[in-house]
């Protein structure tokens, strides 16, 4: 008498459109096994046989071959493996945040350098920005000032930020798409930062030379030495 196989506890079954096991209608497949050997066309009746004297499934990953190419494997621990590679590329998308900032084109210089310091914070840290000029009332009749000011803004803001969508006027409003630029986010080379330092120490002593330590005394002159 033949004793009884003792299985594993049973698995969720697969959805009805997963080509597993039962779910599987083609009379023959071409089987392969769990280590990836081809083991050639057999009856799909005999592939389930095979695998489930080793306690796997039986999954279909080439639906559309003639006949369908079939693997042995663990279906449920397949699919936890498709699952974590799937979260583990939306987490490594880049996804885009697009802000958006609002002018007058009347705006104030005040204002002006405020909102514009907010568009290069949005852009260092690495979202698009839209940039809104509002018209009201007459404003509407001279749209070329509100070209004029996101054209400002692109051209102050240059080193930060590329202009993606041209000024485009529709109804009130004039908008214009501003994206990073490669750089945007950086932060600056200590070389550079030591090499900025200095010219600035140079620019502030004037003669173009850098001042003398401070710890050090001036020499004194031959005719002061004979007079001591």
């Amino acid at each position: 008498m033949r004793p009884r196989r003792r299985f594993a506890p049973e698995p969720p079954r697969p959805a009805r459109n997963e080509l597993v096991n039962e779910n599987i209608r083609s009379a023959q497949v071409r089987l392969i096994d769990e280590d990836g050997a081809q083991l050639g066309i057999q009856p799909t009746k005999d592939a389930l046989e095979i695998a489930w004297a080793k306690n796997l499934d039986l999954v279909v990953v080439a639906a559309q071959a003639d006949p369908p190419v079939a693997r042995v494997m663990d279906h449920s621990k397949y699919k936890y493996e498709q699952e974590q590679k799937a979260k583990l590329a939306r987490k490594h998308q880049l996804q885009v945040n697009i802000k958006e900032i609002k002018f007058r084109p009347k705006i104030g210089i005040h204002d002006y350098e405020t909102k514009k310091g907010h568009v290069v914070r949005f852009l260092n840290q690495r979202a698009k920005v839209k940039v809104t000029i509002m018209f009201r009332g007459r404003e509407q009749q001279h749209p070329e000032r509100g070209r004029d000011l996101l054209m400002r803004l692109a051209e102050d803001i240059k080193d930060v930020g590329v202009i993606e969508s041209a000024p485009l006027l529709e109804g009130r409003n004039m908008t214009m798409l501003m994206a990073p630029t490669k750089t945007a986010g950086e932060k600056p080379n200590a070389k550079t930062e030591d090499t900025q330092q200095r010219e600035e120490a140079l620019q502030d002593h004037g003669d173009g030379q850098a001042a003398p330590p401070q710890g050090d005394a001036e020499p004194q002159s031959r005719e002061e030495v004979r007079q001591a």
